[in-house]
């Protein structure tokens, strides 16, 4: 039985629902903005280490010469990719087309589909495909930031003593290791802890930043928007290759957006503005002056900055950020696969909410297992983050360019904006977004190829669940027939009654269960009081108990056969016993014996059939997917000796 997902109205976002008020909500916010900045701003916030580094990496098979003119350019591209790409376009725009408080990938095409096939049924699935891709991407993301970020950190060690080198992988398989360990403990825990590291960093990143300025002040000149684009223009073939690298800087736009059910759009825009955006371009402009000091800065820009005297604990900073840079795609891949499950491409996943105020705080331990062995895996295979580098700017700015377009397209359809203002900024930022990506596929042959594998393989799972799906319940559908119908029959008929009560769990009140069907159809008997219950998850953390259930007769209040609909708050593991529980005998006339009822499951046996529906491949892949569904009984509370699983078999 699959557990449905009841949703509020476009206007509510969990996040912002009155659960608390005056001071007591301030400290929340403020709880918020801290977690985030322990969760959401770690890949991001840790590009520094890296990004302007990597453009002028003397082993990047197209090398950007070191030059003022260049380091200017690229100093400047980065701070008006950063503003463009994630201030304007994320934090100002996209963060506003929620999906009651969720937000990502798969929030938007959630809208799509609410909103866009009212405009063009074709239009809308060929961006749903679209959106679809680049969540498979994202899911590339996730696996390869925590790879990338965890050595950039502890390589820093080589620049304390050459002689560590052969210490980064294992050092940083094993705090990836403990990185994975903790996810169970939720992302407010992970957060408070993190939250104030993130503070520290931020605070030191900016200040050594500002000092780099101060030897040099003549690179804010790379803050007028002139060097960027004359570097473009004017040094196009070098400008070109240097996007790949340039990308690094805005790396974790994406986890921002995707991440925003767990705090809400309001912490991340304050933290984002106020701390880390100010914080990382400091650095940056830092790293700038450095090299147009000497060019020999370019090794390692970042650590170089630092006094000789804090180079060592700059490192360990710069360890436990990336730990938490992680952090945020990892909680990012939690949303979109949770979403991607309520949409019906993957299967229903055990997920476990770990937050009393915010819906969107999960942890989902299959994707968290799936994660941390496909990172260690990256670590062993690349073993250093310039090799994974090359392979990181297809993954980011792929799935950018799905966001940008599924937003304007959303925009449209849900708030009527007039075309000519979408054309104006689709134009811009779509220009600056297939300029990057066609940047990236250039180090296709040297990485790039990977985070494409990744998405490729996903985008297939997820499709085929969606499409096989879509032929169980139809064929479902069809065996199950209506449930009122079922009832009359059942009514109408001479089937002998046992004595006992029986609970039937459905999907709904629409169709007749299967496991009743089949208790009808080969034992030929139906239990004297029959309940038929469905369960619904609200976007609330705790159902009132007077709010708990709801009973229908079925419009036949003598034939002992009840449905029962009993709703959830998602911080409530579903009790079907309990719920059942509180009951008023009124209600049902006090034909409940929940100490003798049985339970019943409806189960569908998947084979590959004959029947032209997919690829035979397909359907064995479908098949293999639908084993990763959480089991039933467990689920909701079923006391296993009292439980029976009955169904059909159903070709796909």
């Amino acid at each position: 039985m699959a557990e449905r997902q009841m949703t509020t109205s476009d206007e509510e976002t969990p996040s912002e629902s009155p659960v608390v008020r005056g001071p007591v909500r301030d400290t929340v916010r403020l709880a918020l903005v801290v977690g985030a900045l322990g969760v959401v701003f770690g890949d991001i916030g840790t590009s520094p280490l890296y990004a302007l580094q990597t453009v002028f990496n003397p082993q990047d098979p197209h090398p950007v010469p070191v030059t003022e003119t260049n380091v200017l350019g690229v100093v400047s591209l980065m701070f008006w990719s950063v503003m463009l790409i994630v201030t304007v376009f994320y934090v100002g725009f996209a963060m506003r087309a929620d999906n009651d408080g969720e937000g990502g990938i798969m929030a938007l095409i959630t809208l799509l589909r609410r909103w866009g096939a009212r405009r063009g049924r074709r239009a809308a699935v060929v961006l749903a495909a679209l959106g679809i891709f680049g969540a498979s991407l994202f899911f590339g993301d996730s696996m390869i930031t925590p790879a990338i970020s965890v050595l950039s950190a502890v390589e820093g060690l080589k620049v304390v003593e050459p002689g560590l080198g052969e210490l980064v992988v294992p050092i940083t398989a094993v705090i990836i290791l403990g990185l994975f360990l903790v996810q169970k403990r939720g992302t407010h825990a992970v957060g408070r802890v993190f939250g104030p590291v993130m503070i520290v960093w931020f605070v030191v990143i900016g200040a050594a930043g500002l000092a780099g300025i101060v030897s040099d002040p003549a690179i804010l000149r790379a803050l007028s928007p002139t060097y960027a684009f004359g570097f473009l223009v004017g040094h196009f073939g070098t400008a070109f290759f240097a996007l790949a690298a340039v990308v690094l800087a805005f790396t974790g736009a994406e986890a921002l957006y995707a991440d925003m059910g767990h705090f809400g759009r309001r912490s991340i825009t304050r933290a984002w503005l106020f701390l880390v955006y100010p914080a990382c371009m400091l650095s940056y402009l830092g790293q700038g002056a450095l090299i147009l000091e000497d060019p020999r800065n370019v090794s390692s820009p970042f650590f170089l900055l630092a006094p000789d005297w804090g180079l060592v604990p700059l490192v360990l900073l710069a360890t436990a950020a990336t730990v938490i840079a992680s952090q945020a795609v990892i909680t990012g891949a939690f949303s979109v696969a949770a979403q991607a499950a309520r949409l019906g491409y993957l299967p229903r996943l055990r997920i476990a909410h770990t937050s009393e105020t915010e819906m969107g705080q999960i942890y989902v331990p299959w994707i968290n297992w799936l994660l941390m062995v496909s990172v260690l895996t990256l670590v062993f295979a690349f073993r250093s983050s310039t090799s994974l580098a090359y392979a990181y700017g297809v993954a980011v700015t792929g799935t950018i360019v799905m966001t940008t377009l599924l937003f304007f397209y959303v925009a449209r359809a849900k708030w009527g904006t007039p075309r000519w203002v979408l054309g104006v900024g689709a134009g811009v930022l779509l220009t600056i977004d297939v300029l990057f990506l066609a940047a990236n596929l250039t180090k296709i042959t040297h990485g790039a190829w990977l985070p494409l594998l990744i998405g490729l393989t996903i985008f297939t799972v997820m499709t085929t669940w969606q499409r096989g799906r879509e032929i169980v319940t139809a064929e479902r559908t069809r065996h199950e027939g209506t449930l009122r119908e079922f009832v009359e029959e059942l009514r109408s008929g001479s089937l002998t009654r046992v004595p006992g009560m029986a609970v039937f769990l459905n999907r709904g009140k629409e169709t007749a269960p299967l496991a009743m069907r089949a208790n009808v159809d080969h034992n030929h008997v139906r239990h004297d009081h029959v309940v038929i219950m469905s369960i619904d998850t609200e976007p609330v953390p705790r159902v009132p108990a007077d709010q708990r259930v709801e009973v229908d007769d079925l419009g036949y209040s003598d034939d002992g056969i009840t449905h029962v609909t009993a709703r959830f708050g998602y911080m409530e593991r579903p009790d079907v016993p309990g719920a059942l529980a509180s009951l008023e005998p009124a209600e049902t006339e006090g034909r409940l014996r929940l100490d003798q009822a049985s339970y019943f499951l409806s189960k569908i046996e998947l084979q590959a059939g004959d029947v032209p529906t997919m690829a035979r491949w397909r359907k064995r892949l479908f098949i293999a997917t639908s084993y990763l569904a959480a089991d039933a009984a467990e689920t909701f509370r079923l006391p296993r000796d009292r439980t029976v699983v009955m169904g059909s078999r159903i070709d796909v």
